[in-house]
């Protein structure tokens, strides 16, 4: 494969857009647990949802999936969708706001340049709900180049970070 150069700093994921088998109860997970705002609807198929009032963040939709079950183990397909929160405080309250739903985690990490929950949504999609280290903390080797790590995150002290 030819060796390209990198792409433009500044690029990003815009948005992902995951089929589900039920709209309202995919729904009231991404708005009424995690607390994303519904933009628009399309007819009763689909849904665009954001935080701070982007066109969206996530598309949810049944066009090819209603009722139906999450791809067995050994399929290739998404991982998880991570979703960047802005500060470890609002972390603390994405935390604070899947615990008070009942919903468990399958994990909890510190991986030094970020700090990660890890579970799953209504269509057993995995979700990342994360908060990144200011660039200045995150751990170098000898050569300066990220080392990251994965350690077991403190919930408990997370939590207390939460804003109420």
């Amino acid at each position: 494969m030819p060796q390209n150069p990198p792409i433009i700093a500044g690029t990003r994921i815009g948005h992902v857009h995951l089929k589900v088998a039920d709209l309202e109860r995919a729904l009231g997970f991404y708005c009424g647990v995690l607390g994303f705002e519904l933009q628009q609807r399309m007819s009763s198929g689909a849904a665009f949802i954001s935080a701070g009032g982007y066109h969206h963040h996530i598309g949810l939709n049944t066009w090819e999936s209603k009722g139906g079950h999450p791809p067995p183990p050994g399929t290739t397909g998404l991982f998880h969708t991570a979703i960047l929160y802005p500060t470890r405080p609002a972390l603390a309250d994405a935390l604070h706001r899947v615990l008070s739903a009942g919903i468990p985690l399958d994990g909890a990490s510190d991986h030094g340049v970020s700090q990660a929950l890890y579970l799953r949504d209504p269509d057993e999609n995995g979700v990342e709900l994360y908060w990144d280290r200011p660039e200045a903390e995150w751990p170098r080797d000898a050569d300066g180049k990220i080392a990251m790590f994965t350690r077991r995150l403190d919930l408990d002290d997370l939590l207390k970070q939460r804003v109420t």
